[in-house]
This record gives C-alpha cells, sequence and structure tokens, in this order.
C-alpha cells in the first residue's frame, strides 16, 4: 500500500476497533491507542478481560461493537488473525489493520474477499506521524 492510500484511510478514519488493547499503559497497544485518540480517533478497546480503557466502554469481541467502524487495528498474534478477519468482514469495516510485527497472508485474503483494505506490519501510530503529524507541525496551528 502506498503512502498516499495509507494517508487516505487515515484523512477518512474516524472510529478505529482495537482488537488487543491492553489496559496497561506500558504496554505499545495502549501507547498508540492513546496517541491515535489525542488525534481526534475514536478508540474502541476489543479486551474480554477489560470494563473500560482509555475512557471507552471495552467490547470482548468485535461482534458486540452496536456501532460501524471504520478500521479494525490489531494488536493480537498473527494466528489468531484469520478469525479476526472474519469477524472484520461481519462489522462492515472499510479497513483491517494489522500492527507493526503482524502479517497473516490468511487473514489478508479474507478481509480482501470481503472487500476490506488490508495494511499489515505497520504502525498506525507512526504511519499518522510519519504522514499528518509532520504536515501539522509544519502548517502550524490553524
Amino acid at each position: 500500500m502506498t503512502d498516499d492510500q495509507i494517508l487516505g484511510i487515515l484523512q477518512s478514519t474516524r472510529t478505529i476497533a482495537t482488537v488487543g488493547l491492553s489496559s496497561s499503559p506500558a504496554k505499545v497497544s495502549y501507547q498508540v491507542a492513546a496517541y491515535l485518540q489525542s488525534r481526534g480517533y475514536r478508540v474502541i478497546p476489543v479486551n474480554p478481560s477489560a470494563q473500560m480503557i482509555l475512557g471507552e466502554k471495552a467490547y470482548p469481541d468485535l461482534a458486540s461493537i452496536p456501532f460501524p467502524v471504520d478500521v479494525i487495528q490489531v494488536f493480537r498474534p498473527a494466528q489468531e488473525v484469520p478469525a479476526i478477519a472474519r469477524q472484520a468482514a461481519a462489522t462492515g469495516a472499510k479497513v483491517l489493520w494489522m500492527q507493526e510485527g503482524i502479517s497473516s497472508a490468511e487473514g489478508k485474503g479474507i478481509a480482501e474477499q470481503a472487500g476490506l483494505k488490508v495494511i499489515m506490519d505497520r504502525c498506525m501510530r507512526t504511519e499518522h506521524m510519519q504522514l499528518i503529524g509532520n504536515r501539522e507541525r509544519s502548517e502550524g496551528p490553524h
């Protein structure tokens, strides 16, 4: 996926369901979600052992989220991605985003067959910082 395509996704996204979002501020998933939330995205935690993370109600799985989401962000091991991709397809999300270090050809195939765009092995925070954060700094306050 090109930088322009990723930029388009980041600019059109409003709601991100984060599968595997930890309630621990020491964990990368929490840090990435907090960054994205600070940039105006609504981050929905998907974690069966949490009630609330970053001020948002946590859901046990994607099927339990009662409203549409734009992006399904994955912080789970690669072997879990195919099942997550099947759930993502059922939600009507537009993008399945596997965080840095996570790739699944099977999950990618399932998601793409359902019409989702797929990003693998890339950090959403890093992409945002590089593609949008730099523009925010160079453009200054609005």
